[in-house]
């Protein structure tokens, strides 16, 4: 190889690493599990321990689609966070909690609102 072949070679590589970082550093795509998301703010000692917020609920449908009250539509799983790409409620962010809880992000940190699964 010729000193310019390996310069260009060496390019690449380094392009494709630096492309590729983002994406790790997001973390891994994946999903949720399906089924309906109740949607709760908390409550309080002298009353129920949450308080539901309907318009707020959906449902986890297959194939990274989401469905609610005001229409359907997808979203991305990377990591711990989980964002509606499309549909009503599009660029909404939320903290994935555990595999059945998550937590809406207010300013990039979890907030006060919880949407939990129900078991079918």
């Amino acid at each position: 190889m010729t000193g310019h072949r390996i310069i260009a070679a060496g390019a690449a590589i380094a392009l494709s690493l630096a492309l590729a970082a983002p994406a790790v550093a997001q973390g891994s795509i994946g999903t949720m599990q399906q089924g309906r998301y109740v949607c709760e703010l908390p409550g309080d000692a002298a009353g129920p321990r949450g308080i539901e917020q309907p318009e707020l609920g959906f449902r986890i449908e297959s194939d990274s689609r989401y469905s609610s009250a005001a229409g359907s539509g997808t979203y991305l799983r990377r990591g711990d966070r989980l964002t509606f790409t499309s549909g009503p409620r599009q660029g909404e962010e939320y903290a994935v909690i555990s595999s059945a809880t998550l937590r809406r992000l207010e300013n990039g940190t979890p907030g006060r609102l919880r949407c939990i699964r129900q078991e079918r």
